[in-house]
């Protein structure tokens, strides 16, 4: 296969994965502490909408497009070297497992949980309830996402360090 399209394909898993662990630092380091101070009828409906607006063409690309990228660019690389390989199935595992798995079973119940309270009719005490349920447990899942998705970030980045250095040698 042409050189081209295979550092094409690294490039852009190296992008969406880039995008999707900026994403995730920065609610685990602004979004997620700044709306923790709210009050819960706030919290609850600030989280609300923050899910729902999340669910959009873009995201879905960025983090659907980063996993399918890093997949395919194993798949590229196979004939690599093995600290390249290595790199990029250790990439794709993490972003795999502590992103896309996490997500899906982690966070979204969580946030269909949220999604399918009528916050304005709750009562104090079931708001206190239902933020008691959801922050420390979406938090906990997002924090996993936060660590693993800028592993899988770094990792890409040395995978390309030693791609550049494998093709000055090919």
């Amino acid at each position: 296969m042409d050189i081209s399209i295979k550092l094409l394909i690294i490039m852009i898993a190296v992008l969406l994965t880039g995008l999707s662990a900026g994403l995730c630092f920065t609610w685990t380091n602004a979004v997620t502490p700044g709306i923790g101070r709210l009050d819960n009828v706030s919290y609850l409906q600030a989280f609300q909408a923050m899910n729902r607006a999340i669910i959009n063409p873009t995201f879905m690309v960025v983090f659907f497009g980063a996993f399918i990228a890093q997949l395919v660019s194993v798949i590229l690389w196979k004939n690599a070297s093995s600290t390249i390989i290595l790199l990029l199935i250790a990439a794709t595992l993490l972003y795999f497992f502590g992103l896309v798995i996490v997500t899906i079973f982690g966070n979204v119940p969580l946030n269909e949980l949220l999604d399918q309270t009528n916050i304005a009719n709750a009562s104090a005490e079931e708001l206190q309830q239902l933020r008691n349920q959801f922050e420390v447990r979406w938090n906990r899942f997002h924090f996993i996402r936060t660590i693993t998705s800028t592993l899988s970030f770094g990792s890409l980045l040395i995978a390309l360090i030693h791609i550049a250095k494998y093709q000055t040698n090919s």
